[in-house]
Protein backbone atom coordinates (compact mmCIF):
# COMPACT_ATOMS: atom_id res chain seq x y z
CA UNK A 1 0.00 0.00 0.00
CA UNK A 2 1.52 3.35 -1.01
CA UNK A 3 0.35 6.01 1.22
CA UNK A 4 1.22 10.43 0.09
CA UNK A 5 0.79 12.75 2.58
CA UNK A 6 0.92 16.67 2.72
CA UNK A 7 1.91 16.36 6.33
CA UNK A 8 5.19 18.48 6.54
CA UNK A 9 8.13 16.65 7.56
CA UNK A 10 8.87 16.41 11.23
CA UNK A 11 11.35 14.86 13.72
CA UNK A 12 8.63 12.27 14.39
CA UNK A 13 7.90 11.55 10.54
CA UNK A 14 11.94 11.30 10.31
CA UNK A 15 12.41 8.78 13.56
CA UNK A 16 9.65 6.62 12.10
CA UNK A 17 11.36 6.35 8.87
CA UNK A 18 14.15 5.50 9.90
CA UNK A 19 13.05 2.68 12.23
CA UNK A 20 10.83 1.08 9.51
CA UNK A 21 14.27 1.14 7.82
CA UNK A 22 16.84 0.03 10.10
CA UNK A 23 14.30 -2.88 10.84
CA UNK A 24 14.38 -3.69 7.24
CA UNK A 25 18.15 -4.23 7.70
CA UNK A 26 18.21 -5.37 10.53
CA UNK A 27 15.79 -8.45 9.57
CA UNK A 28 18.50 -9.13 7.39
CA UNK A 29 21.19 -8.96 9.56
CA UNK A 30 19.36 -11.21 11.84
CA UNK A 31 19.97 -13.60 9.71
CA UNK A 32 24.22 -13.24 9.11
CA UNK A 33 23.98 -12.97 13.20
CA UNK A 34 25.60 -9.54 12.66
CA UNK A 35 24.20 -6.54 14.52
CA UNK A 36 23.50 -2.91 12.94
CA UNK A 37 26.77 -1.34 14.42
CA UNK A 38 28.91 -4.37 13.16
CA UNK A 39 27.24 -4.07 9.79
CA UNK A 40 28.22 -0.28 10.09
CA UNK A 41 31.66 -0.72 10.67
CA UNK A 42 32.14 -3.67 8.47
CA UNK A 43 30.90 -1.28 5.47
CA UNK A 44 33.77 0.89 4.86
CA UNK A 45 36.16 -1.56 5.53
CA UNK A 46 34.41 -3.82 2.54
CA UNK A 47 34.50 -0.89 0.38
CA UNK A 48 37.75 0.11 1.00
CA UNK A 49 40.74 -0.38 -1.75
CA UNK A 50 43.07 -1.08 0.86
CA UNK A 51 43.34 -1.46 4.60
CA UNK A 52 41.69 1.07 6.92
CA UNK A 53 43.58 3.27 9.71
CA UNK A 54 41.87 1.59 12.99
CA UNK A 55 41.25 4.91 14.67
CA UNK A 56 40.07 6.12 11.77
CA UNK A 57 36.79 4.14 11.07
CA UNK A 58 36.21 4.55 14.84
CA UNK A 59 36.01 8.09 14.59
CA UNK A 60 33.73 8.04 11.40
CA UNK A 61 31.89 5.31 13.18
CA UNK A 62 31.48 7.24 16.75
CA UNK A 63 30.45 10.60 14.81
CA UNK A 64 28.05 8.74 12.31
CA UNK A 65 26.29 6.71 15.13
CA UNK A 66 26.90 9.34 18.03
CA UNK A 67 28.17 5.89 19.80
CA UNK A 68 31.07 6.20 22.31
CA UNK A 69 34.87 5.05 21.22
CA UNK A 70 34.64 1.92 23.53
CA UNK A 71 31.69 0.37 21.99
CA UNK A 72 33.03 1.16 18.57
CA UNK A 73 36.63 -0.14 19.34
CA UNK A 74 34.48 -3.17 20.84
CA UNK A 75 32.50 -3.95 17.62
CA UNK A 76 36.04 -3.87 15.52
CA UNK A 77 37.40 -6.50 18.06
CA UNK A 78 33.38 -8.98 17.27
CA UNK A 79 34.38 -8.63 13.61
CA UNK A 80 38.10 -9.21 14.13
CA UNK A 81 37.08 -12.15 16.25
CA UNK A 82 34.48 -13.44 14.09
CA UNK A 83 37.13 -13.44 11.25
CA UNK A 84 35.17 -10.54 9.31
CA UNK A 85 38.43 -8.21 9.15
CA UNK A 86 41.57 -8.70 10.54
CA UNK A 87 44.51 -6.45 11.87
CA UNK A 88 48.07 -5.21 11.16
CA UNK A 89 49.13 -2.78 13.68
CA UNK A 90 46.67 0.29 13.29
CA UNK A 91 44.84 -1.38 10.31
CA UNK A 92 42.32 -3.41 9.79
CA UNK A 93 40.93 -5.26 6.23
CA UNK A 94 38.11 -7.23 5.13
CA UNK A 95 38.87 -10.70 4.82
CA UNK A 96 37.29 -13.28 2.39
CA UNK A 97 34.94 -14.03 4.76
CA UNK A 98 34.00 -10.84 5.73
CA UNK A 99 33.98 -9.67 2.22
CA UNK A 100 31.98 -12.67 1.16
CA UNK A 101 29.22 -11.97 4.21
CA UNK A 102 29.25 -8.19 3.55
CA UNK A 103 28.42 -8.80 -0.62
CA UNK A 104 25.26 -11.41 0.81
CA UNK A 105 23.47 -8.31 2.71
CA UNK A 106 24.05 -6.11 -0.11
CA UNK A 107 22.25 -7.93 -2.17
CA UNK A 108 19.32 -8.77 0.39
CA UNK A 109 19.52 -5.52 1.33
CA UNK A 110 19.24 -3.91 -2.08
CA UNK A 111 16.29 -6.13 -3.58
CA UNK A 112 14.73 -4.30 -0.63
CA UNK A 113 15.60 -0.55 -1.02
CA UNK A 114 14.95 -1.26 -4.85
CA UNK A 115 11.32 -2.04 -3.17
CA UNK A 116 11.37 0.97 -0.62
CA UNK A 117 12.94 3.74 -2.75
CA UNK A 118 12.38 2.67 -6.54
CA UNK A 119 9.65 4.40 -7.61
CA UNK A 120 9.78 7.54 -5.46
CA UNK A 121 10.14 10.53 -8.37
CA UNK A 122 13.74 11.93 -8.46
CA UNK A 123 13.03 15.30 -7.59
CA UNK A 124 11.39 14.35 -4.20
CA UNK A 125 14.34 12.46 -3.52
CA UNK A 126 16.93 15.27 -4.09
CA UNK A 127 14.40 17.93 -2.13
CA UNK A 128 14.22 15.26 0.56
CA UNK A 129 18.15 14.51 0.55
CA UNK A 130 18.68 18.50 0.91
CA UNK A 131 16.31 18.79 3.54
CA UNK A 132 17.64 15.79 5.59
CA UNK A 133 21.07 17.30 4.81
CA UNK A 134 19.97 20.75 6.44
CA UNK A 135 18.59 18.95 9.17
CA UNK A 136 22.25 16.69 10.12
CA UNK A 137 23.77 19.65 9.88
CA UNK A 138 21.66 21.48 12.27
CA UNK A 139 21.43 18.52 14.60
CA UNK A 140 25.05 18.26 14.87
CA UNK A 141 25.41 21.59 15.37
CA UNK A 142 23.28 21.33 18.39
CA UNK A 143 25.04 18.86 19.66
CA UNK A 144 28.24 20.90 19.20
CA UNK A 145 26.97 23.29 21.27
CA UNK A 146 25.74 20.72 24.07
CA UNK A 147 29.11 19.53 24.34
CA UNK A 148 30.33 23.09 24.45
Amino acid sequence: MTTTTTTPADARMLGLAHYAARAVLESVLTRHDLVFQQQIVLRPVALAAGPVDRGQLAADTVAALKADEDSVQGTIDELIAAGLVATDASEVRITDAGRALYERITQETSAASARIWGDIPEEDLLATGRVLTLVAERANAELAAAAG
